[in-house]
Order: structure tokens, then sequence, then C-alpha cells
């Protein structure tokens, strides 16, 4: 399974344009995971790293910050054959838009689903920034988050008890860009100790806390930015 970064803030050795925002795309189930901030700079990312807008199957949107969706109409727009994930928190008025521009919109609420075979909703998740998350199953189970405003290791154990297995990789946005040194350490230690052996910590984590995930993690620390795999 490859899962490639197409829209970050952190793009090191990219000549793409960084700008604040995460997308990714899952080219095993097609699916595009959120939509960056810019739908112009995500479509030159998707053609520029070899990914056929057109293809494109399904999309999920993580939550309604803008740095997540604000690409929604430009994928859209070129292709509105998608079926759509997308939490219960956006706006009536935008998931009604968006059921008149795609295939279909699937609403995800507080409870965990199978959206796909293989993939799953962890379920909207948290009050102040109501959230979900998506788990890949398989022979390495894998977590992405949009920004993991639920807490990192929450989410771990949420994705966990949905698919009866330990979650091996984990990938996004973990929200701890503003926390301190000694909780930033206690978030790894924790999910090395729920089994995670690989970690790709991008967008609104933080430098410093993806300094210590490089510290922490070795060899099973990837580096994030426009481009990067997992």
């Amino acid at each position: 399974m490859s899962i490639t970064i197409l829209f970050d803030n952190h793009n090191p050795g990219s000549k793409q344009r960084k700008l604040w925002g995460f997308s990714a795309y899952i080219e095993e189930y097609k699916l595009l995971f959120d939509t960056g901030s810019n739908g112009r700079a995500l479509l030159r990312n998707i053609e520029q790293l070899g990914v056929d807008v057109t293809q494109i199957e399904y999309l999920f949107l993580s939550h309604e910050h803008w740095d997540h969706i604000g690409g929604v109409d430009s994928v859209i727009e070129a292709n509105p054959n998608l079926t759509i994930f997308a939490p219960n928190s956006l706006s009536k008025n935008m998931i009604a838009d968006l059921r008149t521009q795609s295939r279909e919109v699937i609403v995800c609420d507080e409870h965990p689903q199978q959206l796909i075979p293989g993939l799953y909703s962890t379920g909207v998740q948290g009050e102040e920034a109501p959230e979900h998350a998506l788990v890949i199953d398989g022979a390495h189970p894998t977590l992405i988050t949009g920004c993991g405003h639920y807490g990192i290791n929450r989410i771990v154990d949420q994705a966990e008890n949905i698919i009866d297995n330990s979650v091996k990789k984990v990938i996004g946005g973990f929200h701890l860009h503003s926390h301190s040194r000694e909780e930033i350490q206690t978030t790894i230690n924790c999910l090395k100790e729920q089994g995670i052996t690989h970690a790709l910590p991008t967008h609104c984590t933080g430098d410093r806390a993806i300094e210590f995930f490089e510290e922490g993690f070795g060899e099973g620390f990837h580096v994030g930015g426009i481009g990067a795999k997992m």
C-alpha cells in the first residue's frame, strides 16, 4: 500500500510550494484524504506527482477547518464522480451542496463504521473541533489523521478497537505544536506502547514535536512534506 502526501505546510527537498494544510492519496483505494487549503495548488501537486484526478473514487474529509476542506470545490469540479465521506460536523448547507456536486455523500457520525472493505471511519470525536480519522486495515494497519484534535493516543485506541488489531503506522497532523516537551515525549512513549512502529508526523504536529518523533522512532520515522510516501 502506498500513501502519498499531496499537500502540506512541510516540504523539505521538493519543488512544490508548501501551504498550510494537509492532503494525502491512498493509491490502493483510490481515496483522497482531505483537500488542503488551496484547490489550485492541490490540483497542480496532484498532476505533478502523477496522480490522475479523474481516477479518484473516494474523498474523505476529516473535519470542517479550512486547511482541510479548502480545495473541495476544485477537486469536485475536476472529478464530480466521487463518493464523499463527510463528518456530520460540516454544516447542513455544505453537505447539501456536496450532494448536488458529487456522486454521493455518506455522512459519518460519532459511531465507527466501515466505509468500504478495509477502510473505516473512527467516528467523529471531540466537541471543540469534531473530527474523524481514517483506519486502513491489513498487514500493517495504518491510521491517518487530519489534525488529531481528539488526541493521537486516544484515536489510536479507538482505531485498534475497531479493527481488533494493533495499529502499526500513523500519518498526518497530530496537533502537538503547542504542547510541552514532557507532553510530547509522553505521547511518543504511549504510541510505542500501543504498538506503533512507524510514524510520519507533519502539518500541525509542530517542528519541535517532529524532531522528538525522529529521535523516538529512529528508523521508523518518516519525513513529511509534499511527495513524501509511507
